[in-house]
């Protein structure tokens, strides 16, 4: 243990030895308690005009939370490191802070205008400074979610209308739309999953009852829990005996999932998971769920070179947050849809995980379904989400179209990409095994009405789907099975998934605003397929009696990724060299 002197020498060394990111690079704003500015190793990255607040005439941080958020957000899970060692850190993003908590002094917020208050909150950086951001919002409700979990509320759809670039304000116990989404004010806001209200044992039993909380729910959001890899029991004589609940790269004892949303097609949440930390337990009755050891090293606010430990669903957000704005500063052209998108394209599930999907799928899809449930898609690196590799390869479009007839307001036409495979590599792989990932990322419009909640295809606006040209299937053919099953999910049917084995499948993939699915093949077998389709479905917009809507474009990311643990192969270049991607207009 370090002296109270010792521990401010490390910190004022650090702090020395970062250099801050431009005033005008992306940030992470944090919708928290606020922030301790003055902290020496954040002072530098956020500046005085950047913190704000929605509550009271001060931005400064009294509780601690937003600080050590602030902490995790500008250097990840790498405090330690950064410490013991001495070279320079250059940084690429910065921070900003809006409070919207209040502190124990002041009167707390009546649930329903959390909605209001994150609109306000999210209006004041935007104001000030014109910059690209990620939203980092690691709160949530206290309580559970009245009713159906997974259901919107006011807070989870005003979350989904700022993101999709629309101005909404609370009437009553309902939403009132301004104006219509504008894509060139879309936003990326990063929220917890929230976390669990005790600790058993059996901790993945109560993650899985403990369903995600208000507004983690929010299909536009990118939703965070949190998973450990801290499982080394601490030294202290005082914990002789203990032991830690979670093993080795599975779901922190601390994390909530959606398992509990029900029947109805809510989203998957959470869509990934980040270190959390762990909880230690004596055996019977008594858990330690904050212990240092089992947590993330972070920035203080009891003095300006305070140290102290995160944890839990929030830890993990920030995390998320910082990793966001570092694509947003790799990738400026990028729309936050993309950012979500190659996030969550970029995540696995680590080898516990994966035993536990893999013994779940041998019960059925449905089952299978449930544990993505709790783990989400897995765990974003960074290097997974900035670089590709010669024998990993990710290739990203932005596009888009307006898919539906004004007159009748049906779908009328898809988009057709033609994807490069390497033909003639994949072809030599033989049977080696070759992995296709795609993730298809869009922002929904939200109604207005919580009558519609509660209907199929009304809450949001429109949705999107995905399709790949079978490996016996010619062009022809898979055009016109696209267009059959934009008919049939219209009438209610079921997708057919055609003749890909599709590790999720369509029948589970479709939820929320962002689809994702893996197909685990042989080169020779992906070198007979290359094109992929996005095809329309209505929502609201399509019953709507006002016709605002009906020429609106909607606009997606795709994300497709080829991979291959076969050695001498080089999938990059091949790539590279055929990027010129025509995508066509096919009317249905």
């Amino acid at each position: 243990d370090l002296t109270v002197q010792e521990q401010s020498e490390y910190v004022d060394d650090l702090a020395e030895r970062i250099d801050p990111a431009d005033e005008l690079q992306p940030a992470v704003c944090h919708l928290d308690t606020g922030v301790a500015r003055t902290h020496v190793i954040l002072e530098r990255s956020l500046a005085p005009q950047d913190l704000h607040t929605v509550i009271g005439t001060s931005g400064y941080d009294q509780d601690g939370h937003g600080t050590k958020m602030a902490g995790l957000a500008l250097l990840g899970d790498a405090m330690d490191h950064y410490l013991v060692n001495t070279e320079p850190i250059s940084l690429r993003h910065r921070l900003e802070s809006v409070r919207i908590l209040p502190n124990k002094s002041e009167m707390s917020h009546d649930p329903l205008a959390y909605g209001d208050v994150t609109a306000q909150a999210i209006s004041l950086p935007e104001i000030t400074r014109t910059r690209r951001r990620a939203f980092c919002m690691p709160i949530s409700t206290t309580s559970d979610t009245p009713g159906n979990p997974g259901q919107p509320t006011l807070w989870s759809a005003t979350v989904d209308a700022l993101a999709a670039g629309a101005s909404v304000v609370r009437d009553g116990s309902e939403l009132r739309v301004l104006a219509p989404p504008d894509t060139t004010t879309s936003r990326l806001l990063v929220i917890s999953t929230g976390n669990v209200d005790r600790f058993v044992a059996d901790h993945l039993a109560e993650s899985d009852t403990s369903p995600v909380r208000d507004p983690g729910q929010a299909w536009n959001a990118l939703t965070v829990g949190a998973y450990t890899t801290l499982t080394t029991t601490p030294s202290d004589p005082a914990y002789a005996g203990w032991s830690v609940v979670a093993g080795f790269g599975d779901l922190s004892p601390h994390s909530r999932t959606s398992l509990g949303f029900g029947p109805r097609p809510w989203p998957i949440k959470p869509d990934i998971v980040m270190e959390g930390g762990n909880v230690l337990h004596d055996g019977a009755s008594l858990f330690e769920p904050s212990h240092a050891a089992l947590s993330l090293r972070t920035t203080g606010n009891t003095n300006d070179q305070a140290l102290t430990s995160a944890n839990a669903t929030s830890a993990a957000t920030a995390q998320a947050a910082r990793l966001s704005a570092l694509v947003m500063a790799t990738y400026p052209d990028y729309w936050p849809e993309t950012v979500r998108a190659l996030i969550v394209h970029a995540a696995e599930w680590t080898p516990s995980m994966r035993v536990e999907i893999d013994r779940a799928r041998q019960q059925g899809l449905q089952a299978q379904q449930l544990l993505i449930r709790r783990y989400g898609w897995g765990v974003p690196t960074e290097d997974q989400v900035l670089f590709s590799t010669d024998r990993s390869v990710t290739l990203v479009v932005q596009d888009e179209f307006t898919p539906f007839d004004g007159d009748e307001f049906k779908a009328v036409s898809f988009r057709l990409h033609d994807l490069p495979w390497p033909s003639s590599v994949l072809q030599t792989l033989g049977d080696a095994s070759v992995t296709l990932r795609v993730t298809l990322s869009y922002f929904i419009e939200p109604t207005a009405s919580r009558r519609g909640w509660r209907q199929r295809y009304s809450y949001a606006s429109h949705g999107l789907r995905f399709e790949l040209q079978g490996p016996l299937e010619s062009e022809a053919e898979f055009v016109r099975r696209v267009n059959q099953e934009a008919r049939s999910e219209e009438a209610g049917a079921r997708p057919s998934g055609g003749q890909v084995s599709w590790l999720v499948g369509p029948n589970q993939r479709n939820y929320g605003s962002l689809h994702q699915d893996i197909w685990e093949t042989s080169g020779v077998e992906l070198a007979r397929t290359g094109k992929l389709a996005i095809y329309p479905v209505g929502g609201w917009w399509k019953n709507n009696k006002d016709r605002s809507r009906m020429d609106l474009p909607v606009r997606y990311s795709l994300i497709v990724s080829l991979k291959t643990d076969a050695t001498g192969v080089d999938l990059y270049t091949p790539v590279a060299n055929l990027l010129r991607i025509p995508v066509e207009i096919v009317t249905i």
